[in-house]
């Protein structure tokens, strides 16, 4: 089987792959202190539960694929894969793996690796010209040409962050619970900062995924929206842009990217 990480600013998540199939996934902290060793021990509590699996650490292993936006947890993840999957095939989502996917950036450098392996996997998913939104610790909007090329995006704050801020710089406010309130005028302080929250994102994404998708194809329509990320849920159902929900995007991707680089190689 095939384990998939994606090392996310706040979270961490899991997927094992059986063939295409993600059979199995998990969410964790990120924490850059880690150690290679304490991820080592989190990676072996977590699949020696899984009925598929050996008891000891990289058993039915058959690859692994990282992408990380975090240096220091990517470097401590290679050295996991140096002591604990010597002969484990791995790929390491950087400069120089084969994607598939064209970069149109002044600098094709800086973009995140999450970000183009989730335009690899709305390429092949969905075809082109897509737009995809990844609600993480930022909200990201990712947009692919017809031709699948990545062409450029949006970043903004993501839901809890501006959530954080509320609660940090407002006097009277605090930090609040991620929820749909009642109705959209709040009828307390809670509810009007979950209102603001939720509708104003919905807002937000409506607002500039319209404006992507002028500028992405000749008609508009033809453009399909796919959101991703631990917070998608929450604003699917108020935004009236978004075409396609697909919360395990990037693991997708990374199986993609893997077996572009390995397993066909």
């Amino acid at each position: 089987m095939l384990l998939t990480i994606d090392v996310g600013n706040t979270h961490t998540v899991l997927g094992l792959f059986d063939g295409d199939e993600i059979v199995e996934h998990w969410r964790i902290s990120t924490d850059a202190r880690r150690t290679a060793d304490e991820l080592a021990v989190i990676l072996q509590g977590l699949m020696g539960m899984h009925p598929l699996l050996g008891e000891e650490l990289g058993d039915g292993i058959e690859g692994i694929a990282i992408c990380s936006t975090v240096p220091s947890v990517l470097h401590e993840l290679r050295e996991v894969t140096r002591r604990y999957y010597g002969d484990v095939p791995s790929v390491l989502v950087e400069p120089g793996v084969k994607t598939g996917v064209p970069i149109l950036m002044d600098n094709p450098k800086e973009v995140g690796a999450d970000r183009i392996i989730n335009a690899v996997a709305a390429v092949e998913l969905y075809d082109g010209p897509c737009v995809v939104v990844d609600f993480g610790t930022a909200t990201t909007f990712d947009a692919v040409s017809a031709r699948g090329e990545y062409v450029g995006g949006v970043i903004a704050p993501g839901i809890e962050i501006s959530v954080e801020a509320l609660g940090v710089r407002g006097a009277q406010l605090r930090k609040i619970e991620l929820a749909r309130p009642r109705s959209v005028i709040g009828k307390n302080t809670v509810e009007a900062m979950q209102s603001g929250i939720l509708y104003g994102f919905a807002g937000q994404v409506d607002g500039v995924v319209r404006r992507m998708a002028r500028e992405l194809a000749d008609d508009p329509e033809d453009v399909t929206v796919i959101a991703t990320g631990g917070l998608a849920p929450m604003v699917l159902g108020e935004s009236s842009v978004i075409d396609e929900h697909e919360p395990w995007l990037t693991l997708i991707g990374l199986r993609l990217v893997y077996e572009r680089n390995v397993a066909r190689g």
